[in-house]
Order: C-alpha cells, then structure tokens, then sequence
C-alpha cells in the first residue's frame, strides 16, 4: 500500500489551488505541518502527528534517506485515518519483509519527483510518479481529487519538496500478466547472462530452465497453448543434455521466442 506515498503528491498540489484549505480542518495537522520549512519531508510527516503508519511504511521500504535527500519531491502523504481503510490485516501484511517490493511500489506511487504546489496543480489532469505509472487528478466545485483520494491539506513545505494530504491510501495499476512475464524474461536473461560470461554455464542453463517453468505456472497464464507447448518441449529437450553451454544457449533462445511473443 506504501506505493501511494510519492504519487500522491503532485496530484495533492493540483488541489491547492481549487480553494482547498492550506490544512483541512478535517485533518488538523496544526501549525507544526506548515512551519518548521528548514525540516525534510520526513521530518515534516513525522513532527505533524499524523502520519505514523506512513512513516513506519517508509522504514520498512527502506526509503527514509531517499525523502531525506535533496529532492524536490512532492508527496500525496496518506493520514492514519487513511492507513485504517484499508482491510483488516493489509498494513501488517505489507510491513513484513517479504513485501518489500510491494510496498515500494505502492509508497512511492505517492511520490511525484518535483516540488508542485497547489496554484500549479490545478493545470494538471496527471501526474507521473516515482512509481512509474501515472496518477489522474480531477478538480470538481473547488474539491480535488488523486485517483480516488480527495486532497484535504495542500502546501505543507519541508526543505526538500512539498507535501499534500490525502484521506485514502492510493494504489497503483496491477500489472497485467503480460508484462510481468516480461520483466520475469528480461531478469533472468540480464541475470543469466552473468553467470554464463562469468563460467558458471551449468548454473546460467539452470535459472532459464527455472524461468521457463515458472512462465508455464503463471496465473493467469500471459501465454496461448502453442506457447506452453513450446516451453514443454524445450524443457523436456534441456534435460536431456548434458552439454551445459549448449543447455544454456538452447534456454536462451526459448526465453527469447517467448519474450517475442509476449511483445506482439
């Protein structure tokens, strides 16, 4: 769910300048929110109260010095009360450490690189996060809105960037079973391809075969039969060698037929 931290910022600005109070009272951060400028943005967060959980978040991602750093960056920053929509269980799910990588995402779809203040986030519909993808902002009868978290505080400014308060944690667009089967290829061979340049042939052969099994396990599935039955083959083929240079050579270019195919 962290995910949501970076995005949000820049569409929180956009708000501002939709007559959406500095601080909402629905929020009261005080007035620690929007003094203190010579504090970084997570020095900021933490001093205002109310937003523990996303300060946790940002220490269990390991992204607590990248905030401290110069930026600029613009935060959509989740309130406790936000964190608490969220089903039972999900924010203790997401602080362990095998989330890591989910909670990344989600934080940092709060993250927008730039210092965007409210008067300029009215002249966006979007905004591109550190996350990657994009979050819609939408400004209707002086309310703005992230995706589907309303701005309720806008213009609080730390030394390194701006943050906006939102009353939703906001996540980022599923992958489809496509793309990940992409970046599972490219991964793989990026990895694969150190260990063959390196002598390790047997164990580049064995991480292709590995990845290949791995394709044919996807739910849902990103390839079409003809695909699985290729893989099928090609691992029954693999284990019959015992030429490793050749096993790995052959993985590899199966890998890459389907990386093709999953392209088109």
């Amino acid at each position: 769910m962290i995910r949501f931290s970076i995005v949000l910022l820049s569409a929180a600005l956009l708000v501002g300048q939709l007559a959406v109070p500095a601080i909402a009272d629905s929020e009261k951060c005080g007035e620690k929110c929007g003094k203190e400028a010579a504090r970084d943005i997570i020095d900021t967060a933490v001093s205002a109260g109310k937003f523990k959980t996303l300060a946790a978040a940002l220490e269990a991602a390991d992204l607590v010095e990248t905030l401290k750093g110069k930026g600029p960056f613009t935060v959509f920053a989740p309130t406790d009360k936000a964190f608490g929509k969220l089903p039972e269980g999900t924010v203790e799910e997401l602080l362990k450490p095998e989330n890591k990588e989910k909670l990344t995402a989600i934080l940092t779809y709060h993250v927008v690189p730039g210092k965007v203040l409210a008067k300029d986030v009215v002249k966006l519909s979007e905004a591109k996060t550190v996350q990657g993808s994009k979050v819609e902002i939408t400004a209707k009868k002086g309310k703005v809105k992230v995706n589907d978290a309303k701005v309720t505080a806008t213009d609080i400014e730390a030394s390194n960037g701006v943050i906006h308060v939102i009353n939703r944690v906001i996540l980022p667009p599923e992958k489809s079973a496509r793309t990940e089967a992409k970046e599972v290829i490219r991964a793989a061979i990026r990895k694969g391809s150190h260990l063959y340049n390196t002598g390790h042939h047997g164990a580049c052969a064995d991480l292709y075969q590995e990845t290949a099994k791995r394709l044919m396990v996807m739910s849902p599935s990103p390839l079409e039969t003809s695909a699985h039955e290729h893989l099928r083959t090609a691992l029954d083929h693999g284990n019959g060698m015992t030429c490793d240079d050749s096993r790995a050579w052959a993985m590899r270019r199966t890998l890459e037929r389907m990386y093709a195919l999953l392209a088109q």
